[in-house]
């Protein structure tokens, strides 16, 4: 496997679109190697089978420009933070070897999000160990964020907001390839206006046309002043 520059996991297919796609699509385009891993495939849904959520992930990645994208086989609506679930996923750290690494929000109703949140930190620790039957060299991300894409209405003080004005329709066009989620799905056709709506209102508080929320547990430092901007 390649090393990468940022891995980004979430739960099920299309929670990383949803929570930070325009800022996955503005990374690649400024050259940054992102991989997305998905903890479960999201299945059963009322309208979808493994295999097209398969598809559908894949052409997401695709339209976000992301090379690599992983599916564990973990289960949907079952997701636990176990020692299982962990290893595997710091299997897939040590093999990238990422510097940068996102999470779900660790506050939601879901309980599948609220677990990928806790094995997203775990597995972070878990990748630097030295005695193990894991496979890989050890590898610690430098860095943790929680990206935004929760059930609850609750309103969060982020760390940072990224500016993703420019990258806003791609995430819209990701999000479209979801036809089984967002399409057939009748119920969920007002996820992507709520989800343009949000990006509306964090860059309206800095300023641009749109923007996503990221939340680090860990203190932020800036090394170039112009990042302030």
């Amino acid at each position: 496997m390649r090393v990468a520059d940022v891995m980004c996991v979430g739960a099920h297919p299309d929670d990383v679109e949803i929570g930070m796609g325009a800022t996955v699509a503005k990374m690649v385009r400024q050259g940054l190697d992102v991989v997305m891993v998905d903890l479960t495939d999201g299945e059963p849904t009322p309208h979808g089978t493994h295999e097209t959520r398969m598809a559908e992930a894949a052409e997401a990645a695709l339209v976000l420009g992301v090379a690599g994208r992983h599916t564990l086989d973990l289960r949907n609506r079952e997701l636990a933070d176990t020692v299982e679930a962990r290893s595997m996923l710091a299997e897939l750290i040590r093999a990238h070897a990422p510097r940068l690494l996102f999470a779900p929000y660790p506050v939601d109703a879901h309980p599948d999000h609220i677990a990928a949140s806790a094995i997203v930190e775990a597995a972070r620790f878990y990748s630097k160990f030295v005695k193990t039957d894991m496979s890989g060299s050890p590898h610690y991300p430098a860095r943790l964020y929680h990206y935004f894409a929760v059930h609850l209405r609750l309103v969060a003080k982020p760390s940072f907001i990224v500016d993703v004005s420019e990258d806003i329709g791609r995430k819209g066009e990701a999000l479209g390839s979801y036809r089984s989620q967002f399409g057939e799905q009748t119920s969920n056709r007002g996820v992507m206006d709520w989800v343009d709506g949000q990006a509306r209102q964090w860059g309206a508080l800095i300023g641009t046309t749109a923007g996503e929320p990221f939340f680090s547990r860990e203190e932020i430092g800036i090394r170039d002043v112009r990042d302030l901007v």
